[in-house]
């Protein structure tokens, strides 16, 4: 299976976004962009790759207790944006973002105590909105793709605050068309405390 761990954020936050991303997407440099729908939009904490199913029980005991280090009154906010060169378009993520970082750094933590080799590119709080085709070895963008002007439209966008609830394990299913995600296991933030 090709896991990653994530958290996502709630309707509001996302029919926010969308309404912002709307009209970005009325910009002629949006295009040629894939744009991610609006039921896959996740803050990614670690891509895993592929995981055997054998180690599914023992990597969500782990997740659990990674879970339960961060606070759930963490508050997040889809705000800004921003890119990766000319291949990826994102929203930014502001507040309790340390928090989030940390939870990061447990869930790689807990998927390589199941022996589970982890992406080590360090953690940039952020949710995916386009890609544009270029190759994430760094192979050029297509002729045209100029996603300044995209990121200068989000500077202004800044959501409501909410609370960082729950770890999700999710699987990611390629194919033909865009990808779909599968949750596969889910664990409240801070279920230990007192």
């Amino acid at each position: 299976m090709r896991l990653f761990a994530a958290v996502v954020p709630p309707p509001a936050a996302i029919g926010e976004l969308a309404a912002a991303v709307t009209s970005l997407q009325t910009l002629p440099q949006a295009a040629p962009l894939r744009w991610t729908a609006e039921s896959t939009w996740h803050l990614t904490l670690a891509f895993l790759g592929q995981v055997d199913a054998a180690d599914l029980d023992a990597l969500g005991g782990r997740l659990a207790e990674a879970a339960a280090t961060v606070d759930r009154t963490s508050r997040l906010r889809l705000a800004g944006g921003g890119r990766f060169g000319e291949r990826a378009l994102w929203a930014g993520v502001q507040g309790d973002t340390h928090a989030l970082g940390r939870l990061a750094e447990e869930v790689a933590a807990a998927a390589r105590a199941t022996g589970i080799a982890v992406d080590e590119r360090p953690f940039r709080a952020h949710l995916t909105l386009a890609r544009s085709g270029a190759s994430r070895a760094g192979g050029p963008a297509p002729a045209g793709t100029d996603l300044a002007p995209l990121v200068a439209a989000l500077a202004d966008f800044s959501g409501t605050a909410w609370p960082a609830a729950e770890l999700l394990l999710m699987r990611s299913h390629l194919g033909v068309g865009p990808a779909h995600y599968e949750t596969v296991g889910k664990w409240p933030l801070g279920a230990t405390r007192t």
